[in-house]
Protein backbone atom coordinates (compact mmCIF):
# COMPACT_ATOMS: atom_id res chain seq x y z
CA UNK A 1 0.00 0.00 0.00
CA UNK A 2 1.21 3.46 -0.90
CA UNK A 3 3.79 2.28 -3.43
CA UNK A 4 3.57 3.37 -7.09
CA UNK A 5 1.49 1.15 -9.38
CA UNK A 6 0.58 1.05 -13.06
CA UNK A 7 -2.75 2.80 -12.57
CA UNK A 8 -1.04 5.77 -10.90
CA UNK A 9 1.24 5.88 -13.96
CA UNK A 10 -1.35 5.49 -16.73
CA UNK A 11 -4.23 7.58 -15.37
CA UNK A 12 -2.24 10.86 -15.11
CA UNK A 13 -0.98 10.30 -18.67
CA UNK A 14 -4.57 10.20 -19.93
CA UNK A 15 -5.38 13.38 -18.01
CA UNK A 16 -2.29 15.04 -19.51
CA UNK A 17 -3.13 14.03 -23.06
CA UNK A 18 -6.75 15.18 -22.92
CA UNK A 19 -6.31 18.43 -20.99
CA UNK A 20 -6.68 20.70 -24.01
CA UNK A 21 -8.54 23.91 -23.11
CA UNK A 22 -9.98 25.64 -26.15
CA UNK A 23 -9.45 29.11 -24.67
CA UNK A 24 -5.76 28.76 -23.68
CA UNK A 25 -2.63 28.40 -25.79
CA UNK A 26 -0.77 25.13 -25.08
CA UNK A 27 2.40 27.03 -24.18
CA UNK A 28 0.49 28.70 -21.32
CA UNK A 29 -0.46 25.45 -19.60
CA UNK A 30 1.46 23.25 -17.20
CA UNK A 31 0.48 19.81 -15.92
CA UNK A 32 2.34 18.07 -13.11
CA UNK A 33 2.29 14.38 -12.20
CA UNK A 34 3.58 13.12 -8.85
CA UNK A 35 5.69 16.27 -8.60
CA UNK A 36 6.69 18.17 -5.47
CA UNK A 37 4.37 21.15 -5.05
CA UNK A 38 5.93 23.70 -2.66
CA UNK A 39 3.32 25.97 -1.15
CA UNK A 40 4.72 27.97 1.80
CA UNK A 41 7.69 30.32 1.49
CA UNK A 42 7.98 30.34 5.31
CA UNK A 43 8.46 26.56 5.23
CA UNK A 44 10.40 25.98 2.00
CA UNK A 45 10.90 22.27 2.67
CA UNK A 46 7.20 21.54 3.05
CA UNK A 47 5.50 20.16 -0.03
CA UNK A 48 2.65 18.02 -1.28
CA UNK A 49 2.87 15.59 -4.16
CA UNK A 50 -0.45 15.53 -6.06
CA UNK A 51 -1.09 12.61 -8.37
CA UNK A 52 -1.97 15.18 -11.04
CA UNK A 53 -2.51 18.94 -11.18
CA UNK A 54 -2.92 21.63 -13.81
CA UNK A 55 -1.96 25.30 -13.85
CA UNK A 56 -3.14 27.79 -16.45
CA UNK A 57 -1.42 31.05 -17.25
CA UNK A 58 2.17 29.91 -16.69
CA UNK A 59 4.72 28.90 -19.34
CA UNK A 60 4.81 25.23 -20.21
CA UNK A 61 8.56 25.30 -19.52
CA UNK A 62 10.20 26.88 -16.48
CA UNK A 63 11.19 30.44 -17.42
CA UNK A 64 10.14 29.37 -20.95
CA UNK A 65 13.29 27.33 -21.43
CA UNK A 66 13.77 24.40 -19.04
CA UNK A 67 11.90 21.40 -17.63
CA UNK A 68 10.70 21.80 -14.06
CA UNK A 69 12.13 19.80 -11.18
CA UNK A 70 9.19 20.86 -9.00
CA UNK A 71 6.47 23.52 -8.84
CA UNK A 72 7.16 26.37 -6.40
CA UNK A 73 4.11 28.60 -6.02
CA UNK A 74 5.94 31.64 -4.62
CA UNK A 75 8.29 31.53 -7.63
CA UNK A 76 5.66 30.82 -10.31
CA UNK A 77 3.10 33.15 -8.67
CA UNK A 78 0.17 31.12 -10.03
CA UNK A 79 -1.63 28.43 -8.03
CA UNK A 80 -3.07 25.25 -9.59
CA UNK A 81 -6.56 25.44 -11.05
CA UNK A 82 -7.34 21.79 -10.39
CA UNK A 83 -5.80 18.96 -8.38
CA UNK A 84 -6.62 15.27 -8.81
CA UNK A 85 -5.80 12.65 -6.19
CA UNK A 86 -6.16 8.93 -6.98
CA UNK A 87 -7.35 7.22 -3.83
CA UNK A 88 -5.42 4.33 -2.34
CA UNK A 89 -5.86 2.55 1.01
CA UNK A 90 -2.91 4.32 2.60
CA UNK A 91 -3.90 7.88 1.61
CA UNK A 92 -7.69 7.84 1.27
CA UNK A 93 -8.47 9.43 4.64
CA UNK A 94 -6.12 12.36 4.06
CA UNK A 95 -7.23 12.78 0.43
CA UNK A 96 -10.86 13.11 1.56
CA UNK A 97 -10.11 15.56 4.37
CA UNK A 98 -10.73 13.07 7.17
CA UNK A 99 -7.25 13.39 8.67
CA UNK A 100 -6.67 16.14 11.23
CA UNK A 101 -3.49 18.19 11.09
CA UNK A 102 -1.06 18.09 13.99
CA UNK A 103 0.44 21.20 15.56
CA UNK A 104 4.04 21.76 14.52
CA UNK A 105 3.77 19.40 11.56
CA UNK A 106 3.00 20.14 7.89
CA UNK A 107 -0.71 20.64 7.16
CA UNK A 108 -2.71 17.89 5.48
CA UNK A 109 -3.40 17.81 1.74
CA UNK A 110 -6.93 19.08 2.28
CA UNK A 111 -5.68 21.97 4.41
CA UNK A 112 -3.12 22.93 1.78
CA UNK A 113 -5.43 22.69 -1.24
CA UNK A 114 -8.40 24.36 0.47
CA UNK A 115 -6.88 26.83 2.91
CA UNK A 116 -3.40 27.73 1.65
CA UNK A 117 -3.37 27.34 -2.14
CA UNK A 118 -7.15 27.77 -2.47
CA UNK A 119 -7.25 25.45 -5.47
CA UNK A 120 -10.64 26.10 -7.12
CA UNK A 121 -11.32 22.46 -8.06
CA UNK A 122 -10.30 19.32 -6.20
CA UNK A 123 -11.17 15.87 -7.53
CA UNK A 124 -10.65 12.38 -6.13
CA UNK A 125 -11.09 9.10 -7.97
CA UNK A 126 -10.97 5.54 -6.65
CA UNK A 127 -10.13 2.75 -9.05
CA UNK A 128 -11.45 0.30 -6.45
CA UNK A 129 -14.98 1.71 -6.31
CA UNK A 130 -14.88 3.70 -9.60
CA UNK A 131 -16.23 6.69 -7.66
CA UNK A 132 -15.36 10.22 -8.68
CA UNK A 133 -15.84 12.97 -6.09
CA UNK A 134 -15.48 16.65 -6.95
CA UNK A 135 -15.19 19.70 -4.72
CA UNK A 136 -15.40 23.39 -5.62
CA UNK A 137 -13.98 26.17 -3.48
CA UNK A 138 -16.84 28.44 -2.40
CA UNK A 139 -15.58 31.28 -0.25
CA UNK A 140 -12.87 29.62 1.78
CA UNK A 141 -14.36 26.12 2.02
CA UNK A 142 -14.72 23.17 -0.33
CA UNK A 143 -18.25 22.15 -1.18
CA UNK A 144 -19.16 18.83 -2.76
CA UNK A 145 -20.25 19.34 -6.36
CA UNK A 146 -23.33 17.72 -7.82
CA UNK A 147 -21.97 16.44 -11.12
CA UNK A 148 -23.74 17.46 -14.33
CA UNK A 149 -24.46 14.26 -16.27
CA UNK A 150 -21.66 12.66 -14.32
CA UNK A 151 -19.16 15.40 -15.14
CA UNK A 152 -17.53 18.35 -13.39
CA UNK A 153 -17.75 21.54 -15.45
CA UNK A 154 -14.78 23.94 -15.42
CA UNK A 155 -15.89 27.09 -17.28
CA UNK A 156 -12.45 28.71 -16.80
CA UNK A 157 -10.95 26.26 -19.30
CA UNK A 158 -14.13 25.35 -21.23
CA UNK A 159 -13.76 21.70 -20.28
CA UNK A 160 -15.48 19.05 -18.22
CA UNK A 161 -13.99 16.13 -16.29
CA UNK A 162 -15.79 12.83 -16.10
CA UNK A 163 -15.61 9.05 -16.28
CA UNK A 164 -15.16 7.18 -19.54
CA UNK A 165 -15.46 3.46 -20.13
CA UNK A 166 -12.90 2.52 -22.75
CA UNK A 167 -9.52 1.10 -23.61
CA UNK A 168 -6.37 3.02 -22.75
CA UNK A 169 -2.92 1.43 -22.73
CA UNK A 170 -4.72 -1.78 -23.79
CA UNK A 171 -6.70 -1.81 -20.55
CA UNK A 172 -10.49 -1.52 -20.72
CA UNK A 173 -11.99 0.04 -17.60
CA UNK A 174 -13.44 3.27 -16.24
CA UNK A 175 -10.96 6.10 -16.66
CA UNK A 176 -11.03 9.73 -15.57
CA UNK A 177 -10.57 11.97 -18.61
CA UNK A 178 -11.18 15.45 -19.94
CA UNK A 179 -14.05 16.21 -22.29
CA UNK A 180 -15.73 19.20 -23.87
CA UNK A 181 -18.42 20.97 -21.81
CA UNK A 182 -20.97 19.04 -23.86
CA UNK A 183 -19.37 15.71 -22.96
CA UNK A 184 -17.61 14.94 -26.24
CA UNK A 185 -14.30 13.14 -25.80
CA UNK A 186 -11.09 15.05 -26.38
CA UNK A 187 -8.93 12.59 -28.33
CA UNK A 188 -5.50 11.49 -27.24
CA UNK A 189 -2.72 11.85 -29.86
CA UNK A 190 -3.11 8.13 -30.69
CA UNK A 191 -6.87 8.42 -31.08
CA UNK A 192 -6.48 11.54 -33.22
CA UNK A 193 -3.98 9.77 -35.50
CA UNK A 194 -6.40 6.86 -35.97
CA UNK A 195 -9.25 9.25 -36.74
CA UNK A 196 -7.15 11.10 -39.30
CA UNK A 197 -6.02 7.83 -40.90
CA UNK A 198 -9.63 6.62 -41.15
CA UNK A 199 -10.71 9.95 -42.68
CA UNK A 200 -7.88 9.84 -45.23
CA UNK A 201 -8.82 6.26 -46.15
CA UNK A 202 -12.47 7.24 -46.65
CA UNK A 203 -11.48 10.23 -48.78
CA UNK A 204 -9.21 8.04 -50.89
CA UNK A 205 -12.02 5.54 -51.40
CA UNK A 206 -14.43 8.28 -52.49
CA UNK A 207 -11.83 9.74 -54.88
CA UNK A 208 -11.21 6.31 -56.39
CA UNK A 209 -14.93 5.73 -56.90
CA UNK A 210 -15.30 9.10 -58.58
CA UNK A 211 -12.36 8.39 -60.85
Amino acid sequence: PGLPDQFHYFQPQLLDQTFQPRNWYPDKLFCGTDMNLYYDVKHPKWYKRPDWFAVVGVPRWYKQSDMRLSYVVWDEKVNPLVVVELLSPGTEDEDLGETLGEQGKPPTKWEVYEGILKVPYYVTFSRYTNEMQAFHLVGDRYQRVELSEGRLLLPEVELSLGLWQGSYKERDRLWLRWMTPEGDLIPTPEEKAKQEAATAKDEATVAKQRA
